[in-house]
């Protein structure tokens, strides 16, 4: 499957007052790849072990995904037995002019840190779409902010990546 996407910083947080939300754990496998690409993840409650690639274009906006539905069981053994690098996020369901925002707010040592998804089914939707007012650019393509490169890290280790854009950290203590 081709997971067609495009990823945005976040200026300013909608208003995710009734919006559902998932916590979400990370595990990016093998540990010893800066890139894994390979990841466990537990979403809610549902549980999954994905692999994704670049095309032979090398666009990182359309990934070839493959996924695996776990059990619970499966992932808790998982979790146990492997060495990975992980992130910890919760993930709000924010609908945006018909579509869903997948807006991802990063915990623990990402504090600070929020991204929003938009996926599409066609080519023509995602090269059409406009980013949104509450969004601060467009960085899809930026490989520093892949969950494979985020995984493991602190803020302070891509904060000078961040500046590029102007960045400000989020406060999103209340969420």
């Amino acid at each position: 499957m081709i997971e067609l996407e495009k990823t945005y910083l976040i200026k300013e947080l909608p208003d995710l007052t009734n919006c559902k939300y998932k916590e979400m754990l990370d595990i990016y496998i093998p540990k010893a790849i800066n890139h894994a690409p390979i990841r466990i993840r537990k979403n809610g409650e549902e549980y999954e072990l994905t692999k994704k690639e670049l095309p032979s274009d090398g666009d990182p906006s359309k990934l070839i995904e493959q996924t695996i539905n776990l059990t619970k069981e499966e992932f808790d053994s998982l979790e146990k037995e492997i060495s990975g690098r992980r992130v910890h996020k919760k993930r709000y369901l924010f609908d945006y002019d018909g579509r869903v925002a997948e807006i991802d707010v990063f915990k623990d040592e990402l504090d600070g840190l929020v991204l929003v998804d938009f996926e599409f089914e066609k080519e023509e939707e995602q090269e059409a779409f406009e980013m949104p007012e509450f969004c601060l650019i467009d960085i899809t393509v930026e490989e520093f902010i892949a969950g494979g490169m985020l995984c493991g890290k602190n803020y302070s280790d891509i904060e000078a990546d961040l500046d590029r854009f102007n960045y400000k950290k989020i406060d999103t203590k209340l969420l």
